[in-house]
């Protein structure tokens, strides 16, 4: 079989790449894994809360978790928030591509650390729901995890095993809490009066409060 030179088959992939499959790449002899990387760019944003990060901190991160970009032909989004809770540093990232989300969050003494576990359990993720998210993605050639490791536990059924429904009342994000704090749950889903949408409030880690408001892309 003729080889082709790698300049080629990359003006082909950026050309193409929406319709050139992994097989394609392999019969070219290309290592995909490096060439999607440059083809591939995952947007990256880092915010910080109480934390003074470094330029080599912020260029590992990218290094790091841009790695996980090559799971993907098309441009994926990252957000990184690090903050600093008392002598432990936090992080928190978020991948989302196509309405599936990615989330992990690590706390240590040792940030360089937490990035590490931050990407393992990111993909980790990735590998753990891979049959289902084949199935959703099935008809989507802007998602690929051909090449996501296999994990070697059963793959667990998702079983719903009640559907509760409820009358949604308008109220204000105040009185939702409200009643969320008199049921005793740590969310609640309600009509918002104010922007006439469906939100849910919710009880943080921290004993704050969050409201989640919907948004199509």
């Amino acid at each position: 079989m003729a080889q082709y030179e790698t300049s080629k088959v990359l003006r082909i992939v950026r050309k193409n790449k929406n319709t050139v499959s992994f097989f394609t790449a392999v019969w070219y002899n290309i290592d995909i894994k490096e060439r999607l990387e440059e083809v591939v760019a995952m947007k990256i944003i880092i915010t910080t809360k109480n934390f003074n990060a470094s330029d080599a901190l912020k260029e590992t991160i990218e290094k790091k978790l841009g790695k996980l970009g090559k799971y993907f032909s098309d441009e994926i989004n990252a957000n990184v928030k690090l903050s600093s809770e008392g002598s432990r540093d936090k992080i928190e990232a978020t991948i989302s591509n196509k309405g599936t989300i990615f989330r992990a969050e690590e706390a240590g003494n040792d940030i360089y650390d937490s990035i590490d576990r931050i990407v393992d359990k990111l993909s980790n993720q990735m590998s753990r729901f891979k049959t289902k998210l084949q199935r959703k993605h099935k008809d989507n050639k802007d998602v690929f995890f051909a090449e996501l490791p296999e994990m070697d536990e059963t793959e667990k059924e998702i079983d719903i095993v009640r559907t509760k429904k409820f009358q949604l009342e308008p109220m204000n994000a105040e009185e939702a809490i409200m009643q969320m704090e008199l049921l005793g749950h740590n969310f609640f889903v309600f009509f918002n009066a104010e922007n006439e949408e469906v939100n849910v409030v919710y009880k943080r880690k921290d004993g704050s409060y969050g409201l989640i408001e919907p948004e199509f892309s």
